[in-house]
């Protein structure tokens, strides 16, 4: 089985203040993210080994955008978002 089987995906925006490495200015920006929630129960068809990987299995998410661009008017230059963590834990 596949580990998608395993979670249920949506995505969620949540606001984070980031800072702009070139102008220096802080904004909030809405920062995509996708959960995935793991479901309530594994799928009938699967085997031993799938249910030992589903039991491990835990709901996290990942971040979608790797980039953001800056909201000052006169800077508007495109910037990592590395201060936020790429997978978080549920």
């Amino acid at each position: 089985m596949d580990e998608r089987e395993f979670y249920t995906e949506r995505t969620e925006a949540k606001a984070a203040e980031l800072h702009c490495p070139f102008c220096r200015r802080a904004f909030t920006y809405q920062i995509r993210w996708v959960v995935r929630t793991k479901k309530a129960a594994l799928p009938p068809r699967a085997g031993n080994e799938d249910k030992a990987r589903f039991a491990k299995a835990r709901s996290y998410m990942v971040r979608a955008d790797d980039t953001v661009n800056c909201q000052e008017p006169r800077c508007r230059k495109r910037f990592d978002v590395s201060t936020l963590q790429s997978v978080v834990l549920l």
